[in-house]
């Protein structure tokens, strides 16, 4: 992963929210084809970091670089247009509408000519046949693209948040707690996801409090504590007991043996 060239890094992000500092100083770095966790104690500072990310916050100080280019967001509209796609931990689908309609929600595709332009109709068999495309190329087994998302299990309403945000992020897949409140079979089924996500060549930042899922799929850990980056550690080198006593403060970054450090 050391070789991997940087996609996206931030350098000295400041948060201020009154007297409260959730940032203070954090750095971060998402490398080319990796899946980075990013863990922390509750008030660390992950939350802001990902807003910030995702656009969603603005930070007071500091810079986000996509690609070598500072880039400055105003909403997460922006980011979006910089091909960062995030999925939050509410999940936001629409149980009433398709899985299809899910995939396109805010990006409907209208008909060509004056059906389209005027009458604003919406071309639902183009929409259908690229999600199609879409979750077959992520290899998501779902019965039917025409469904209502209410008829889906959470595991699989989740895939279709994750598949959703694979099909139309160009650098960065942003999940946010995917697998919360989900049973061990649902959760290893978005778990397989994400790794498909990777496979295909999409970086991913994961947020998440299961430290089991986190050593199973990460290949770094980005360690968040008191609003600054602690370590990045390497999980094939580091157990879950010393990864815990960082993230807690209990093992200081200066203790953690050099291996365990990922670069």
């Amino acid at each position: 992963m050391a070789s991997a060239p940087i996609v996206m890094q931030a350098r000295g992000l400041v948060k201020r929210y009154g007297q409260v500092t959730a940032l203070d100083g954090a750095d971060f770095e998402l490398r080319a084809g990796e899946i980075l966790a990013v863990i922390g104690d509750n008030g660390a500072g992950k939350s802001s970091l990902i807003k910030c990310l995702s656009g969603a916050t603005i930070p007071d100080e500091g810079e986000i670089q996509l690609d070598g280019n500072t880039i400055h967001f105003k909403g997460p509209i922006d980011a979006r247009r910089e091909g960062i796609e995030t999925v939050y931990q509410d999940l936001a689908v629409a149980p009433a509408m398709t899985i299809a309609e899910n995939l396109f929600l805010g990006r409907e595709i209208r008909r060509p000519g004056f059906a389209g332009n005027v009458l604003r109709m919406l071309d639902k068999k183009k929409m259908l046949e690229i999600s199609i495309a879409r979750m077959n190329d992520l290899k998501v087994g779902i019965r039917s693209m025409t469904q209502a998302v209410e008829t889906l299990s959470g595991g699989q309403r989740q895939c279709v948040a994750v598949a959703r945000a694979a099909a139309f992020a160009e650098h960065v897949v942003i999940l946010d707690e995917p697998t919360a409140a989900l049973g061990v079979k649902e959760g290893n089924m978005v778990l397989e996801l994400i790794r498909r996500v990777r496979d295909k060549g999409l970086p991913v930042i994961l947020i998440s409090h299961n430290m089991p899922h986190v050593f199973e799929i990460a290949d770094r850990i980005h360690v968040a504590r008191l609003g600054r980056r602690a370590a990045v550690l390497n999980p094939k080198k580091i157990s879950m007991s010393d990864t815990v006593a960082v993230m807690t403060g209990a093992m200081p970054p200066e203790q953690i043996p050099a291996e365990c450090l990922a670069h």
